[in-house]
């Protein structure tokens, strides 16, 4: 039986990865449209938050258990009607108990910055066993 899940609603795929940088992109489509016929911010807040989140998920200590967003913001400076957008993730602080990622959407075709992405992320730990 194939689950499906948000992220293959959207359509994102892992299209790079590297030390401390993560890329997906995302082909626009009608489920992408908000009722104006643009594109929907929250399709690409979701683009860049995956980005940031496996990026943060494979950079995570040794030791941790995983990580929760505790804050995000976006700045949205253009948009697009089809084609293909692609989120570019990059560590920005690698510590402990927090990340911070930070990603650019752009719009293939033209190369238009359609987004800019900041997140933060904090480490999860295990919990001591208690007695």
């Amino acid at each position: 039986m194939t689950q499906s899940n948000f992220l293959d609603h959207l359509g994102l795929r892992e299209t790079a990865t590297g030390e401390g940088v993560y890329e997906m992109e995302m082909g626009i489509g009608p489920q992408h449209m908000a009722p104006n016929g643009f594109l929907h911010a929250g399709a690409v807040v979701s683009l860049a938050d995956t980005a940031c989140g496996n990026g943060c998920f494979r950079r995570l200590p040794d030791g941790a258990a995983g990580f929760t967003t505790i804050e995000l913001k976006s700045n949205f400076l253009g948009t697009a009607r089809e084609g293909v957008i692609r989120a570019r993730a990059e560590a920005e602080h690698l510590g402990r108990t927090t990340q911070v990622w930070a990603a650019s959407v752009i719009h293939v075709q033209t190369g238009k910055t359609i987004a800019l992405f900041r997140c933060t992320q904090m480490v999860l730990w295990p919990r001591a066993s208690r007695a």
